[in-house]
């Protein structure tokens, strides 16, 4: 997985008129949660530019004055008109806890379906996976080359490794559809094969 790092200062006020003056400032308040004790800090905004701008799933490493906390994006708040970010929560990761994240999913490969005429079907975007923090893999890979038009993929056909997936086995991941072109050549062959045949 990913780690993004992050720096920040801790918040001796934690009231609303000290996070107006952050803003104000160009600063982000912040609460880390998860561990002994909540966190309060802030950071500057243009620290969460390669972690909510992007589809990929990361740790946020959190340095407070040299003390560092491994994390994840819990929930952010954004101001309704200008979409500035108003306030984070970060939830604190411990080596030994398993932690539950939606990975994205990657297709790669051609599907010799989808080269006749099939459409593919993405029916599942990103899959709960339930790992240690060193386990948990950065995207579920989908290897579309043995699909033939009609053939699906299943949660209960995905490979697992050092993590459980978090989803009902019989979840579809993606299917090769037929489309009216192929179903017309289809028809069309069939009528052929019988007007052969009479």
């Amino acid at each position: 997985m990913k780690t993004v790092s992050m720096s920040g200062s801790p918040r001796a006020n934690v009231g609303k008129k000290d996070a107006k003056a952050l803003r104000n400032a160009g600063l982000v308040p912040c609460v880390i949660y998860g561990g002994e004790e909540q966190i309060h800090f802030s950071t500057p905004e243009t620290s969460f530019k390669n972690i909510v701008f992007t589809p990929d799933v990361c740790f946020i490493e959190v340095d407070l004055n040299g003390k560092k906390y491994l994390t994840i994006l819990q929930d952010i708040q954004y101001h309704k008109v200008n979409d500035r970010i108003l306030h984070a929560d970060l939830f604190e990761l411990h080596e030994d806890k398993q932690i539950t994240l939606p990975i994205p999913v990657v297709y790669v490969g051609s599907s010799p379906g989808v080269l006749q005429g099939g459409k593919l079907v993405k029916s599942t975007r990103k899959i709960r996976i339930k790992a240690l923090p060193k386990d948990m893999p950065q995207t579920i890979t989908i290897d579309l080359s043995p699909l033939q038009i009609g053939d699906m993929v299943k949660v209960a056909a995905l490979e697992v490794d050092n993590f459980t997936i978090v989803e009902h086995p019989s979840t579809t991941v993606c299917i090769v559809k037929t489309t009216r072109n192929v179903a017309a050549v289809e028809t069309a062959a069939a009528e052929g094969a019988t007007e052969e045949a009479e």
